[in-house]
This record gives structure tokens, C-alpha cells and sequence, in this order.
């Protein structure tokens, strides 16, 4: 069961209830703490750095249409790789804001390594993954997706990527979303609670529009047909049969138009599902949590059905084959991040 303390909260000189694990048996507390995370806020897997060592806490509330969790943690993470596709009317993003430590987003190909005051997009209907740093402590935002687009048009271009705190009005948008959470509660009126909303997404939209401008599509249909697309080989990067007739019949376009979708892009459809299947394959040679795997099962998993074409496609884009790859950073990222959640704080 999981335990609920009133504890001091350092950002509004308040009492506040806050579910920990402390004082639950080693051997249940990660079972317990992962129910307990499911159940209030997300459905994923957590895996902790130490299972002997590890401690969490979590906060939740709501503020208008926006859901948050303050979480904090002795080092974890929340892995969401094999993400399956969420229903439309319950699409979401999360703004990841990091309070303290640092902490590692990975969506799209993309890596952002935040510290404390930066902010970071995530796409929760799309396959993630987020390690935190022993003793970090950040805050969820669940944004609507009707909600986002409203204010940012296209934000799946900007998921996995960093807003550092330190630049344009990114330091302004992360202590607006502190404040936001430090007063929530039922004596505040909805229609306060609707405007704060209101303008904490404007001030994110600006946010990311001043940092990415480059990123900006210049169509929004093509731009939004892009994202779909994008979204879609996410969710189904480990489907051998992924190709792009499937991709334009779930989107409901003709092959013709999905080349056209991509034609402004740096990859084409097949080449885009190629190097991310490479980079997740990489990903996972690089890790020691997967050392027990063969480097045959790991490409197979994500979707390569030929190991000739996989060994010559790796050796194309990595300048070595997979069996070298592994034996140069084997376990690399793995005892980084072992290493970062020892040391961080």
C-alpha cells in the first residue's frame, strides 16, 4: 500500500499530501509505486536505477483541462517504448518542466538532456522513454491535444527536443507552470482556473516558436499530414510489414501523396523508417540493460526481417558492423546512466 505524508512544500510555504514509498517493503515497493502511477496518472513501466535504494513521490492535480504530476524520485525511469497507439479523442501531450537534477527524454529520434529550468515536449501517443537522475524532481503537464494545437499548431515537431530555461521566454513559461501546480485546488474558481491554463499555452507556444522558428512548416495541412504520418511509423516502427503503402492507406492519402508529404523532408518514407529503426537498434547495443539479447533478436524486434539487409544498412549509416558497434559502447549508455544517477543532484 502506498503511503501518503503532509509535507512541507518549499514553493508555496504550504502543507501539501504527497504519496511516497517510504517506509513500504523493498520487495513490493516498486509493484506498488508502478500501480499507483498507472492508476493516478500514466500508464508505464518505471525501472529503477537501484531497486534496493529506490524512493518516489508524486503529487497530482488538475487545473482546468490540464492534468500535472510533481514527481520525484532517487533515480528511475519511465520507459513507454512499447507504446501502443492511443485513441484519438484521448490524444495528449506531456510538458516535461525539470525543478531539479536532470533527466533524459528520447521521441523521435530525438534526445533532449535536461537540467534544472529547461523544458522538454513529449507525444503520449507515441513510444518514449524518460530516465531521471537520482534526487530530480520535475512536474508532468498533461496538455489535450485540442487544447495544444489550438496555440501550437504543429507540436510533434518539437517533441524530444530541449527548450533550454536559460533562453527567450522559456525561464518565464517553466515558473508559470510551478505556479500554475503550487495552486491548484478546489477553492479555485474554474473560470481562473481556465484563464491560467490559457495562458501558460501561449506562453509555451511562444516559447517554442522563438527557439524553433526553423522548425515552423510552412503548410499547416502538409505539416499536420506529416506529423500523422510521422506518429503512425512511430507506433508501428516494429512491424516488419511497415512500408508506405500501409502508412498512406491509415492515413487515408494516396502513396503518391504521403512521397509528397515527405518531398520537403531530409528522408524519404522508406528512409526515414530505415534510420529509425537503425537508431533504436543502436540504442539498445549501446545499452547494458540488453547485453543478454543478440544483436539478431534486437533487429528483428524492431521490424528488420533480413539480417543481410540489416548488417549491410548498419555498416551504411554507423561505419561498422553491429557486432563492432556493440563491442566499442556495449554497455556505454547504460553506465552513463548508471554513473549519472549515482552522481547527480
Amino acid at each position: 500500500m502506498i503511503i501518503y505524508e503532509i509535507v512541507y512544500d518549499i514553493w508555496s510555504g504550504g502543507l501539501v499530501e504527497v504519496c511516497r514509498t517510504t517506509g513500504l517493503a523493498t520487495r513490493g515497493r516498486l509493484a506498488a509505486w508502478t500501480a499507483h502511477f498507472c492508476a493516478q496518472f500514466d500508464h508505464a513501466e518505471i525501472v529503477p536505477a537501484n531497486l534496493e535504494r529506490f524512493d518516489a513521490g508524486l503529487q497530482t492535480g488538475q487545473v482546468g483541462t490540464l492534468r500535472f504530476a510533481r514527481l520525484s524520485c532517487l533515480g528511475s525511469a519511465i520507459d513507454r517504448s512499447r507504446l501502443s497507439g492511443t485513441a484519438a479523442a484521448a490524444h495528449s501531450y506531456s510538458l516535461i518542466a525539470q525543478l531539479r537534477g536532470s533527466g533524459t527524454l528520447s521521441q523521435y529520434g530525438q534526445v533532449a538532456c535536461m537540467e534544472a529550468g529547461d523544458l522538454a515536449l513529449c507525444d503520449d501517443a507515441t513510444p518514449h522513454s524518460h530516465y531521471m537522475a537520482e534526487c530530480s524532481e520535475l512536474i508532468l503537464l498533461r496538455i489535450p491535444s485540442g487544447a495544444l494545437r489550438a496555440h501550437l499548431p504543429s507540436p510533434e515537431q518539437f517533441c524530444g527536443r530541449r527548450l533550454p530555461g536559460d533562453s527567450g521566454t522559456t525561464s518565464a513559461a517553466a515558473t508559470l507552470v510551478a505556479n500554475l501546480c503550487r495552486h491548484t485546488g478546489p477553492g479555485l474558481p474554474p473560470t481562473v482556473q481556465d484563464s491560467l491554463a490559457h495562458q501558460l499555452l501561449e506562453l509555451i507556444a511562444v516559447s517554442y516558436t522563438l527557439a524553433f522558428d526553423t522548425l515552423i512548416a510552412p503548410s499547416s495541412v502538409v505539416g499536420g499530414r506529416y506529423a500523422k504520418a510521422r506518429r503512425f511509423i512511430e507506433q508501428q516502427l516494429r512491424d516488419p510489414e511497415l512500408g508506405p503503402q500501409k502508412i498512406a492507406g491509415a492515413l487515408n492519402v494516396s502513396s503518391r501523396y504521403l512521397r509528397m508529404i515527405f518531398a520537403g523532408e531530409k528522408d524519404s518514407v522508406s528512409a526515414y523508417i530505415l534510420r529509425r529503426r537503425l537508431e533504436e537498434v543502436a540504442h539498445q547495443l549501446a545499452d547494458a540493460r540488453w547485453r543478454g539479447r543478440s544483436i539478431s533478436e534486437i533487429a528483428f524486434a524492431w521490424g528488420f526481417n533480413s539480417a543481410p539487409h540489416f548488417s549491410r544498412s548498419f555498416r551504411e549509416r554507423y561505419g561498422m558492423s553491429p557486432r563492432e558497434y556493440r563491442a566499442r559502447r556495449g554497455g556505454f549508455h547504460g553506465q552513463l546512466r548508471r554513473n549519472t544517477l549515482a552522481t547527480a543532484g
